[in-house]
């Protein structure tokens, strides 16, 4: 992507004035180069890869076929640059699994619910539920929320929701929200 962040154009004429290069590369580094890619949108974020065991993980939970509910939790393994497994449960509610988030961390979640509609037809949807608390320390919310299309896109998911304290995690809530899939 070529376009410019809103106001990094400043920061990059401001850099050519100065005689800085991109990324602390000395003027004449493949300058040009980077200003065309490292000012995007995109990589404004710090965006994490996903673990291939856990690619693996997700697509065997993707096919499963048990028919209670089941959650994998994922972190950010900071060092790694790369989304990881925490933790996975079988036979889970969605109150025993909110007690299983911590409270001041940001989690990934993909939730397979046992869903009743209305009509009494039974479903088996797959959540992705990012839990992104308020008090968390911003560089972790950026590695998070930076790391959560693709993510989404790995595990190609589309029931995608946001919880900002780990309390709004409610059967209620979860029925709520997928009652707008019919």
């Amino acid at each position: 992507m070529d376009t410019c962040v809103e106001g990094d154009s400043n920061l990059k004429r401001e850099h050519q004035r100065l005689g800085y290069g991109v990324q602390g590369k000395p003027e004449g580094e493949s300058a040009e180069e980077d200003l065309k890619g490292n000012y995007s949108k995109s990589d404004s974020l710090v965006v994490c890869e996903v673990d291939p065991e856990l690619k693996e993980k997700l697509r065997q939970f993707r096919f499963r076929k048990e028919t209670d509910n089941a959650a994998i939790i994922m972190k950010v393994d900071k060092d790694r640059q790369m989304v990881v497994l925490e933790e996975e449960f079988q036979n889970i509610s969605p109150e025993e699994l909110k007690t299983e988030l911590p409270e001041r961390q940001p989690r990934f979640v993909v939730y397979s619910y046992k869903y009743v509609h209305e009509d009494g037809r039974v479903s088996y949807p797959l959540c992705f539920i990012f839990s992104s608390p308020v008090g968390c320390k911003p560089e972790q919310q950026m590695m998070y929320a930076g790391s959560k299309n693709r993510l989404v896109q790995t595990a190609e998911l589309t029931k995608v929701f946001e919880i900002r304290t780990t309390e709004d995690l409610t059967e209620a809530w979860l029925q709520e929200k997928l009652s707008f899939f019919r």
